[in-house]
């Protein structure tokens, strides 16, 4: 029997590059969330996919010398590749380039011209290719997009507009009343906003790669406007499905609260539809650095897979990260939580308990010794608290190993052997329920070792079952960590006849002097530095990651050391010819310097 209804959404992810961890963060969450609630009984529809029309995809598209449909089919196969590798259970994966969901837009904008909410009128402003937004001059940081903190184009032309200052009021009233923004914080920063007067919305763009806007086929439809509208399409809007799931919950990261909630509740409420549910996720940071492809710092969640389980990666990101706050990425913290948690914790649990099982001969049978309090976990996963339920599970699973060290079950034999297997086999048996929302994979392998199928939270209570087990290679395998050297008194010994002398020629090591420093254009956190190295090579550029340990005058005029042979490279829009050498301690950078003496130009010998 079904228990209830329930939808949720993943954004739809903007196929530019390819797939990164935060993409992946994101699946997960909503993969878990699903999972668990069909656990739990309820007719689940969990839909993701991508968002393939825009500027910035007709510019990538020419650059390849491509259709903008043929790059994004292209770019379509790493995320779906992503979805089967980390086995993201969505019963829908929308492409905003489907017939489908062209017809869903139509029907929508159609019914917003209808009831007299599109007007056509002259837009000018300043706009982001980054994230296909219009800004105002008061909303930009220095003159760039807040978000992508790059120069913003500026674009005038006439076209067609979405009355969304009509709803301002309106919007203020629901946010305060209604559970509409979960996270308070952002419910907050949402409410702030709207005490400035709110805009009417531009939602068409000429000779821009998109859907043809219904109304006034010159246009075609902006990529904001109908890449919302993907959640409706995924439910077959305005059939049954439609009115089966709707409204669900939409599971979205921190920058674009504002687009699924007043841009998206506006055109909701003027199609006099239900507003959903708006759940945020924070960023994923690199070792307490935010991941950005300027800084080489992007984590690939594909080439990850091919190095640890993708239940070690789901697992990691899930426990460690609490749901709604930005979270940090660390392999040595993974492989933490792998060898501790997965391999000691759960891995040798059942490896022991398949071992003695195995080697029983009777029917076993027993008594509930054990004790699991499920409701608890459950309202922690109602409340989204998704670290903590698993906290949940993992204490129950430490006192299940804590019962086999206490009852030595390898000392007993007949029906006390039997009722300890019993209680351990059944542990078994709900753990793998519990874990399947998280670890899927380990779960399948742990009820196939049991020989039955995987149950449903109902199923989580201790029964009379006549298990046939049977055994099977460990769940995880303990990964190996490198012992740390101390880097301080010995990083090794390096002789002679291992190096041949060619390779140290090959780095072309000089000193140089800084000329002048300035702010990256496109990058908040670095410098662009103007170096002279002598009669060689007078003036080179280098992009440098030094803003956050060196202000511009602390660098002008020092010298320090080049490596100037190293390929260039192209670094948020700005060529870097080389690098410089610098030392690291506590999270401090500190550049090396030679002796003054020392000329401009000189070889590092």
């Amino acid at each position: 029997m079904v228990k209830s209804n329930f939808f949720i959404s993943t954004a739809i992810d903007y196929p530019s590059a390819k797939p990164h961890c935060g993409h992946l963060y994101e699946k997960i969450l909503a993969d878990v969330l699903a999972r668990w609630k069909r656990l739990d009984g309820f007719k689940v529809h969990f839909s993701t996919g991508l968002d393939e029309h825009g500027l910035k995809i007709q510019r990538l598209a020419e650059k390849e010398k491509k259709t903008p449909k043929e790059f994004v089919d292209k770019m379509s196969k790493p995320f779906l590749e992503l979805c089967k590798i980390y086995n993201i259970s969505y019963d829908d994966f929308i492409r905003t380039t489907q017939k489908r969901h062209e017809k869903v837009v139509k029907n929508i904008l159609t019914k917003l011209y209808k009831n007299k909410f599109i007007y056509k009128a002259y837009y000018e402003g300043q706009y982001c290719v980054e994230c296909e937004t219009f800004y105002t001059t008061k909303d930009l940081v220095e003159g760039k997009c807040p978000v992508h903190k790059k120069q913003t184009e500026f674009f005038k032309e006439e076209g067609y507009f979405f009355k969304m200052s009509y709803f301002q009021n309106k919007l203020i009233s629901y946010i305060k009343k209604k559970h509409f923004i979960v996270s308070d914080k952002k419910r907050n920063e949402i409410l702030n906003r709207l005490n400035e007067p709110l805009k009417d919305l531009s939602i068409t763009r000429k000779n821009v790669w998109g859907l043809q806007f219904p109304i006034d086929s010159k246009y075609n439809v902006a990529v904001w406007t109908e890449a919302l509208i993907n959640y409706l399409t995924t439910i077959d809007y305005p059939k049954k499905k439609f009115k089966t799931f709707w409204p669900g919950y939409h599971l979205i990261g921190p920058d674009i609260v504002w687009h699924h909630t007043i841009i998206w509740g506006s055109m909701l409420m003027a199609c006099k539809l239900k507003l959903p549910l708006v759940l945020t996720h924070g960023y994923i940071n690199l070792e307490g650095e935010k991941m950005s492809k300027s800084l080489g710092n992007i984590i690939d969640p594909l080439e990850l897979s091919k190095k640890y389980q993708t239940d070690s990666i789901r697992y990691f990101l899930l426990r460690e990260i609490q749901f709604g706050k930005d979270g940090d990425f660390s392999e040595n913290k993974l492989t933490e939580k792998h060898n501790n948690e997965l391999v000691n914790d759960l891995g040798n649990l059942v490896s022991r308990t398949l071992t003695l099982a195995v080697k029983s001969k009777g029917n076993i049978r027993g008594k509930q010794e054990l004790k699991i309090n499920v409701n608890k976990i459950d309202n922690l996963m109602q409340e989204f608290k998704i670290n903590e339920a698993i906290a949940g599970v993992w204490a129950f699973i430490k006192s299940v190993n804590k019962y086999v060290n206490d009852k030595k079950p390898w000392e007993l034999e007949g029906k006390k052997l039997d009722n300890v297997l019993y209680n351990l086999l059944e542990s078994l048996r709900i753990i793998s329920i519990l874990v399947s929302p998280f670890i899927p994979e380990t779960a399948e392998k742990i009820s196939k070792a049991l020989n039955i199928k995987l149950g449903k939270l109902k199923d989580c209570k201790f029964r009379k079952i006549n298990y046939k087990v049977k055994q099977i290679p460990h769940l995880f395998e303990k990964i190996d960590v490198p012992k740390p050297i101390n880097k301080e008194k010995n990083i090794g010994i390096i002789t002679m006849d291992k190096i041949k002398f060619s390779d140290w020629q090959k780095m072309d090591l000089r000193v140089g002097k800084i000329k002048a420093v300035k702010d990256h254009p496109n990058a908040e956190k670095l410098y662009l530095l103007l170096i002279d190295i002598g009669p060689i090579e007078q003036n080179i550029q280098l992009v440098a990651g030094l803003k956050q340990h060196y202000k511009k005058e602390e660098l002008l005029n020092k010298k320090v050391i080049v490596f100037r042979n190293l390929e260039s490279a192209v670094i948020r829009g700005e060529e870097s010819a080389g690098m410089v050498l610098a030392a690291v301690k506590d999270n401090k950078v500190v550049l090396i310097t030679p002796d003054k003496d020392i000329d401009i130009g000189a070889r590092i010998q």
